[in-house]
This record gives structure tokens, sequence and C-alpha cells, in this order.
């Protein structure tokens, strides 16, 4: 009667494992659809506030520095979005946006005695 009572404790804790890895992966899977939801919707947006070329120039810069132009795709989101946009921003524009919100370079000189 233990073995019987043993077994079927093994078999339910066993069903309860298989619920919750299952429960998580839906979950993940869940969590990546709407990742994928958000890039779109970023994308699309983005297509509407910058010009062909301004594009060409975020895709170019994402290769070396990912998150500084996602930190540029949410600020022009948000000012797309607060209406302060007055139109699709040109190469141009974008190179200067792009030069203020880098961070100052310290020149640092080294000088031997």
């Amino acid at each position: 009667m233990a073995d019987d009572e043993l077994a079927e404790l093994r078999r339910k804790r066993l069903e309860q494992i298989q619920r919750q890895q299952a429960d998580s992966q839906m979950a993940a899977v869940q969590q990546e659809q709407a990742q994928q939801e958000m890039e779109a919707k970023k994308a699309a947006i983005m297509r509407t506030i910058l010009t062909p070329e301004a594009r060409e120039r975020m895709n170019a810069i994402r290769m070396t520095r990912p998150e500084f132009v996602s930190q540029i795709e949410a600020q022009l989101i948000m000012l797309a979005q607060s209406g302060r946009l007055r139109g699709p921003i040109t190469d141009e524009q974008l190179k200067a946006i792009l030069t203020q919100a880098q961070p100052k370079k310290r020149d640092i000189n080294i000088t031997r005695r």
C-alpha cells in the first residue's frame, strides 16, 4: 500500500512539474509575440517619422551601437506622439540630432617630461 501511495504522489508531482513547464513555455511564447508586435509598431512609426536616407543612417548605426539607436528611436517616437515633429526627419536633421545626443568626448593629452 505504501508503494502505491508513493507512486501516486510521484505521478502527481510529475504532472505538476509538466504543467508548470508548459505554462512557462506558453508565457515565453506570448512574451516573444508581444515583443515582435512592439518591434513591428516601432518600425512602422519610424517609417513615417524618417526619410529613407535617415532610416538607412539609423540602420547603419544600429550595426555598431544598437543601444544608442534604441534610445534615439524612443526619443523620436515620443516627439512624434506628442506632436512636436513637423514632418519626416531628413538625413541632415538626423545627423544634428545624433551629434547632440552623443556624449561629449574628453581629449586626453599626455605630456612627457
